[in-house]
């Protein structure tokens, strides 16, 4: 130890500020466990928050407003044509993401949680470097990982850095390229694409797969790709990418489908091609914490690592690397610190794509339940059977559920359409609560709500939905 430095003591130490991490240290904070939080960024938030789901849900409320507004003629009600002044709707972003992450700081002094600005690397297994920070040194008797996550880039040889934007320089707004080529048909890709369409680039989307949103089911996945079509150049799947090279201003991108060689030249080029743990990061191999070989921190039912003092949560605890995933497992974690008996076994863990039309599902899906041989019943309720979505012009979407055939409980959901990612938490709540499809029938829904959709789908096993055509 170097004579000087500063060395604190804490009952908790928790590693990123990210969704998962603040939670962890207000909940633990609220169990009277004296909590540190070192993140590496001014405000609390991490990636979600500051460059992630926050700021891209912000500007695909835009885009929603430009393509409400594009349709509204339809119904009588014509606007001009829309301009874009980057500059405010950056300020206008930026804006959206200070309210939030002052809150939650805010919060966290509150609960009188130790914010410490700084990069954290363990030395050994009770004790912590900090570099950057005016505490050099934090012993714990617990510590919870919640360092996150960072996106994956293709090989350097393929695809050098500079030519490039990840999501987060995406997010930026610093211009509306008139050319975007987006690597990645998953949702970051589609989101952000659809984002950049709207304000008035031309996107083409590249993906290896044979299909895009390769995760959801197709009938799912269906109108949203219809929609991207209308709003994209292109949609190019199965493609190779083979190079890319400085041209002028911009990026010549090669790729090769079915065999034949392209070259395109395109003002940006944004990759989503995934994200990695930030495992590889912190000193990890100062301790006794495991480390699968896809860069994961291996964890118990209660976040517990191989190192006893040492919990993990969110994206380096594995996936889905999702938000909502990381706060409930910080509550896990916390509690069992405090002696608790809690596991994380979710029933689901929900998913959602956020585009217009927005996908989301939760549990098995018809895809897995065929893979898996499961003997299901699958009932679907196309909205153009409800109401609510008639009246809004909205009729793009679908709701279907997953039972078992036997026992008729519910196995799975999933939505597109309008506000699915709301629509969605019905689904979770009727996994948690082991419903069978007449709990939610016979649940009285609002009408006129697009929420019916999931009763009448649930009607459906027993026949024949009320609204549903013959």
């Amino acid at each position: 130890m170097v004579v000087g430095e500063l060395t604190q003591e804490v009952d908790l130490l928790v590693i990123g500020g990210g969704p998962g991490g603040y939670v962890a240290a207000l909940v633990a904070a609220d169990h009277g466990i004296q909590t540190a939080l070192v993140e590496k960024a001014e405000v609390p938030g991490g990636v979600c928050l500051r460059e992630g789901c926050i700021p891209s849900k912000a500007l695909l409320h835009v885009a929603k407003i430009i393509d409400e507004a594009a349709h509204a003629a339809d119904f009588g009600v014509s606007f001009g044509k829309p301009t874009t002044d980057v500059n405010k709707l950056r300020d206008w972003k930026n804006g959206v993401i200070r309210k939030l992450s002052g809150g939650v700081k805010q919060l966290l002094a509150g609960r009188k949680v130790d914010y410490i600005t700084g990069e954290a690397e363990f030395e050994d297994s009770r004790t912590v470097r900090i570099e950057g920070a005016d505490v050099a040194r934090i012993k714990f008797k617990h510590c919870i990982i919640a360092s996150g996550s960072r996106a994956k880039m293709l090989p350097e040889a393929l695809l050098p850095r500079e030519l490039i934007w990840d999501a987060a320089d995406a997010l930026k707004i610093q211009e509306i390229p008139r050319k975007l080529l987006v690597i990645g048909g998953g949702y970051i890709g589609l989101e952000l694409g659809q984002v950049y369409a709207t304000l008035g680039s031309e996107v083409t989307v590249l993906e290896a797969l044979p299909n895009i949103l390769a995760g959801a089911d197709p009938d799912l996945a269906r109108p949203l790709i219809a929609k991207l079509k209308k709003q994209m150049k292109a949609i190019i799947t199965g493609a190779t990418l083979k190079g890319a090279k400085k041209s002028g201003s911009g990026v010549a991108i090669s790729y090769s489908v079915d065999g034949k060689d392209e070259t395109v030249e395109f003002d940006r080029v944004l990759v989503s091609v995934g994200r990695r743990p930030n495992s590889d990061t912190i000193g990890l191999n100062n301790t006794q914490v495991k480390v699968n070989d896809r860069g994961f921190i291996e964890v118990d039912a209660q976040r517990r690592t191989t190192d006893k003092r040492i919990y993990a949560i969110g994206d380096v605890a594995g996936e889905p690397m999702l938000a909502h995933k990381a706060m409930r497992e910080a509550k896990v974690a916390v509690e069992a610190i405090a002696g608790k008996p809690s596991v994380f076994d979710p029933a689901c863990i929900p998913a959602v794509v956020y585009t217009d039309p927005e996908v989301a599902w939760c549990g098995v899906t018809e895809s897995e339940a065929t893979a898996k041989g499961l003997d299901v019943k699958v009932t679907k309720f196309p909205w153009a059977g409800s109401g609510r979505a008639v009246s809004m012009s909205r009729t793009d979407g679908l709701t279907k559920m997953i039972f078992d055939k036997k026992t008729q409980r519910l196995l799975g959901v999933g939505i597109v359409g309008a506000h699915a990612g709301d629509l969605i938490a019905e689904g979770v709540l009727a996994m948690e609560m082991a419903a069978v499809a007449e709990d939610i029938g016979v649940a009285i829904h609002p009408h006129p709500a697009t929420s019916e959709t999931l009763a009448e789908a649930a009607e459906a096993m027993f026949g024949h939905a009320v609204h549903a055509g013959h």
